[in-house]
């Protein structure tokens, strides 16, 4: 989750290969033929000013040869302010100067050969010594500076203590970081930070180093060994109170807040964590990554689920574990699972993060608060989903290879996502929709996935065919009204019953419907219809004559309705 406020800078990714375009109808391309393997990002901060200095490492490997240039995405000088990144040098090595490459301080003449590059439009293009081989492994250093206009956010905290916070979210880290900045190209990564050692530094993963430079400077090196894309890059520095909460299966369990917010923030983040992470792990799969960290930070508005080291905004901390946090929390948990650890292929489907982390926190929600609480959250949606649709009727929510990353997320990515696997669920039952979710996850887990890869595991484990369902929930606008009357016949004891959609804007659904059935004595049954026309009809039989109908009384259809005895 994150503040779907903030506006977001539109930097339009243009990595390209010197051989071979990319293919013109993707408007975000990825750099074909190179895997990244580990960032080695070294951060050195100042009191001084805003200016920050990069060495950025890039450990990657060319799958094919001749290749004679390879592009990273990195925010240049603006030119009509003092921000962005000035590239000072590039040097590239090979396998064989390895541990040169990836020190922690590694000297000019320790980073390999320098070579010639092209900063512009916001893309470094590197020139390479030679042309690539055969599954080659390089080493590329970037050596920059400057003030970043987003990406790291540099100020007061509430409190006025000066602080640095990442929000890479979605293409902000080329703001900050040298990288391939795509969702598809995962990565383990180090961050080695030099800044005044009146701070402490958070990142992602384990704490490998602090080391006191002299009186004043202190080095924090954090790494990151599962591999993850490059917006759940996260750094926080800042004067913070850090607690060691207890351990999930031998994994750490931290709360970091603001120095002045130490017992509400201690307090705040001890509930629902624990609890939230075994029923994750019971329901989906184990945790992936090496510590679980809730932080404090003031460069987002709601939460950002950075692999490991979670986000908050610098409200988040009452003192009084409110349900709007305590539900935030546990939707950035889920995120660790969908998103983080099972991460979209395209920011097209960008649903598959957002929409199972809405859904699995309604799961949670009534594993923890029960089913009363669960229901009113997906009525909730369901209304905010058709407020929505009255002022974007033709609304989509699978992206066409979008080009705007401003518009990447609408509401409808959390809770139309989370609805839709709420009718998958009502669609192939429980049993079956739990199995393929475990399944998903073990196919996908540290990788990337697709809609079309989520459908596929979902239909080999079910046994049925979904594509109708996703199709007309995910890839076409519009939302469902139906309405109906019913009647009774004693001459066969049925109940005769007529619905129709009546939406305006020219889309149809198939929908599942379930009738309950009230009789006088109080008793209910239940009967399936499926409603895939205009106009239906169907005979419901009968014991005797009906108090009232209900259509779908569980809450498994997003539709809205009525339905009037004749």
């Amino acid at each position: 989750m994150r503040t779907l406020l903030h506006s977001v800078t539109l930097v339009v990714v243009l990595n390209c290969l010197s051989l071979g375009a990319p293919a013109a109808a993707d408007t975000y391309p990825r750099v074909i033929g190179v895997d990244v393997l580990e960032y080695i990002f070294r951060i050195e901060l100042t009191d001084e000013s805003d200016v920050i200095q990069g060495l950025t490492t890039v450990d990657l490997r060319i799958d094919r040869p001749g290749v004679t240039q390879i592009a990273l995405d990195l925010v240049g000088p603006s030119g009509t302010d003092n921000t962005g990144m000035t590239v000072s040098g590039v040097w590239v090595a090979d396998v064989e100067a390895q541990r040169l490459a990836t020190t922690a301080r590694p000297a000019e003449g320790e980073r390999g050969v320098a070579t010639s590059f092209d900063h512009q439009d916001d893309r470094l293009l590197i020139d390479l010594p030679s042309a690539s081989q055969p599954d080659q492994r390089l080493f590329l250093t970037v050596a920059y500076s400057g003030i970043p206009a987003a990406g790291l956010e540099i100020g007061d905290t509430k409190h006025g203590d000066r602080s640095f916070f990442s929000e890479n979210w979605p293409d902000k880290a080329r703001h900050w970081l040298a990288t391939i900045d795509h969702p598809y190209d995962k990565a383990t990564g180090r961050i080695v930070v030099t800044a005044p050692s009146h701070y402490q530094v958070v990142s992602n993963g384990l704490l490998v180093e602090e080391t006191d430079l002299d009186n004043a400077t202190r080095m924090t090196e954090w790494k990151q060994s599962v591999p993850i894309a490059t917006w759940l890059y996260t750094l926080g520095v800042a004067r913070f109170a850090v607690q060691h909460l207890d351990d999930f299966d031998g994994i750490p369990v931290q709360t970091w807040v603001f120095r002045q917010d130490r017992d509400d923030g201690f307090s705040d983040f001890a509930i629902p964590t624990h609890d939230a992470l075994e029923y994750f792990s019971d329901q989906i799969g184990s945790y992936s990554y090496e510590k679980l960290a809730n932080i404090q930070s003031n460069s987002v508005g709601g939460g950002m689920e950075s692999a490991s080291a979670i986000f908050y905004g610098d409200d988040s901390v009452t003192g009084e574990r409110t349900t709007r946090w305590r539900n935030v929390i546990i939707h950035e948990l889920a995120h660790q699972w969908f998103g983080n650890a099972v991460t979209e292929s395209d920011w097209d489907d960008v649903w598959l993060s957002e929409g199972f982390a809405t859904y699995f926190t309604h799961l949670y929600i009534e594993h923890a608060y029960g089913y009363d609480d669960f229901i009113a959250g997906l009525k909730s949606d369901r209304e905010a989903i058709y407020e929505y649709y009255e002022e974007n009727p033709d609304y989509r929510l699978v992206h066409d290879n979008l080009d705007d990353m401003s518009k990447v997320l609408t509401r409808m990515q959390y809770i139309k996502g989370a609805w839709t696997l709420h009718m998958l669920r009502n669609l192939i039952g429980t049993e079956a929709f739990s199995n393929g979710i475990r399944e998903y996850y073990r196919l996908y887990r540290e990788s990337n996935a697709s809609t079309a890869d989520f459908q596929r595991v979902m239909e080999e484990t079910s046994g049925q065919e979904i594509g109708w369902l996703l199709d007309q929930w995910l890839y076409q606008g519009g939302l469902p009204v139906v309405e109906g009357t019913w009647s009774f016949d004693p001459a066969d004891s049925t109940v005769r019953l007529h619905l129709r959609q009546t939406q305006q804007n020219g889309y149809r659904f198939r929908l599942p419907i379930t009738v309950r059935v009230h009789a006088e004595d109080g008793s209910t049954s239940d009967a399936p219809v499926d409603l895939e026309a205009d106009g239906s009809h169907f005979s419901i039989a009968v014991e005797g004559e009906p108090t009232g109908l209900e259509l779908d009384p569980d809450t498994w259809v997003l539709m809205r309705s009525t339905l009037v005895r004749k």
